[in-house]
């Protein structure tokens, strides 16, 4: 998973070289970028960003009409709290990050990337215009839901997270420090994708913890709160692990030396 693409700190022709050793364990940023549009994998040997769209349209098609009336009655997430700015809150968090799921998408296309900067850099941008204020959204109203402290202190420590992330990676990005920002932008979209998440780690929690609740029987309000509580953390936490790993991976294998088509035809030639 790579989210933004490194241009090249040793000039053309380096390729020729033969062996070079990255020091720092950041390929990208040694890749000249003409290199990299040719060493890309092709489309089908990234065959997970096909269905992530898929997933994030069904997602976003789901979720969204409810809303789109401004009408409280209609909001899946009932009853709502009794404060007047909750409701505007979650609409725009709800319509803002479904922006920021479409474009997280996007940013995570390699082929889109690697061929077309400038898409990649402007839906870089709206991406973070729609996630700063959904984050802001989020870290205001989480403390207003109706599931408790556990409920409460997850979603406002995804909040933070996801908007201190997202800062840090766009700073990166415009230093030019881009295997930094290609890491805390893959930390920001995983945060993303946590309510996406969410709903699978919903029902393993009621099962687990409330299954009343999906069989129709008298619910437990405390053994229902327990059940999102622990959903809402599990589903950014393990998504943040998943992303971690990721990084840790990429890390170890872009330390690894880089040998030019020559050398490799070399030691051919020479076994």
């Amino acid at each position: 998973m790579e989210v933004v693409a490194c241009t090249s700190v040793l000039g053309p022709g380096w390729e020729h070289a033969g062996v070079v050793t990255t020091t720092h364990a950041r390929r990208d940023d040694l890749v000249p970028t003409g290199a990299v549009g040719r060493r890309g994998r092709p489309i089908w040997r990234r065959p997970w960003i096909f269905p992530l769209m898929v997933l994030t349209i069904g997602f976003v098609v789901y979720t969204v009409p409810p809303y789109l009336t401004l009408d409280p009655s209609r909001a899946r997430l009932a009853p709502l709290p009794d404060n007047p700015v909750f409701f505007p809150l979650l609409v725009t968090h709800i319509f803002l990050g479904s922006i920021v799921l479409l474009t997280g998408c996007v940013q995570l296309w390699p082929w889109l990337r690697r061929t077309h900067r400038g898409a990649h850099r402007w839906s870089g941008r709206i991406y973070v215009a729609a996630l700063l204020p959904a984050a802001v959204a989020v870290i205001i109203i989480a403390p207003l839901t109706r599931f408790g402290p556990n409920q409460q202190v997850a979603n406002t420590t995804l909040g933070v997270l996801w908007l201190i992330f997202t800062i840090l990676g766009y700073r990166a990005g415009r230093q030019r420090r881009f295997a930094d920002h290609r890491e805390w932008m893959i930390r920001s979209v995983a945060l993303s994708f946590s309510i996406v998440a969410n709903r699978v780690w919903t029902m393993i929690c009621l099962v687990a913890f409330a299954p009343t609740a999906l069989s129709g029987g008298p619910v437990d309000e405390a053994e229902l709160a327990q059940a999102v509580g622990v959903a809402s953390w599990v589903s950014w936490v393990v998504n943040l692990l998943i992303a971690e790993g990721w990084l840790v991976h990429t890390r170890r294998r872009r330390s690894r030396p880089v040998r030019s088509h020559r050398s490799r035809l070399s030691a051919d030639a020479g076994s």
